[in-house]
């Protein structure tokens, strides 16, 4: 079917492929493991030479071992073939380890945008006492949260943290995109101590 309906159809390519990947061609694609399925469907995408290969959530109902296995050959094509491949999926780890330009969609809406490098690299998490004192105006706080005695920060910017006051260590991307997701694009900057009344909570500001 896939050679009749592309007339660009790499009939070669796609053989070799299902050979190494030990696909039995007598049996149905439904009666397919999730892995053997995902493979062939990338089989069947890549066979007919994409100048760009789309995939939503392709590895989302397979096991680790097949979702490792299915990035590393579609990593293998893009280097081989200079294929450009726009993936969504929620695993955010598996995105860390291929992707080199993230989108991030709340609501349809666009959060954020960039080269995954420069993105880790402008973001930081901030440890310190509870918040007393104003941010930079340059420091964009994306999340915190505080207790009675700590306020943790996720902040986005391009200059030098070198406030004494704060613990600076970097994020995973997975840190940054849940940090981007679960909080408003806007949250409030630590302005100023918490009551001595206050508890343990987390803040959001809307």
């Amino acid at each position: 079917m896939g050679a009749r309906l592309n007339p660009r159809w790499d009939a070669a390519f796609a053989r070799r492929r299902v050979e190494r990947l030990g696909l039995d061609l007598r049996q149905r694609a439904g009666r397919l493991s999730g892995g053997e399925r995902a493979q062939l469907a990338l089989t069947l995408g890549l066979a007919k030479r994409p100048e760009l290969r789309i995939l939503d959530e392709p590895v989302a109902a397979v096991d680790p071992l097949a979702r490792r296995e299915f990035l590393q050959d579609l990593m293998e094509v893009v280097a081989e073939h200079g294929l450009s491949v726009l993936l969504s999926s929620h695993l955010v780890t598996d995105l860390e380890r291929i992707c080199d330009h993230l989108v991030v969609l709340v609501g349809s809406r666009l959060r954020l945008a960039g080269d995954v490098e420069n993105l880790l690299a402008s973001h930081h998490r901030l440890v310190g006492p509870r918040c007393t004192t104003r941010l930079p105006a340059a420091q964009q706080v994306v999340a915190e949260s505080h207790t009675d005695r700590q306020t943790t920060l996720i902040v986005r910017t391009d200059e030098p943290i070198i406030d004494p006051a704060w613990t600076v260590s970097g994020l995973t991307l997975e840190d940054l995109v849940l940090a981007h997701l679960s909080h408003p694009p806007e949250p409030r900057a630590c302005t100023g101590p918490a009551p001595a009344s206050s508890r343990p909570s987390l803040t959001l500001v809307r």
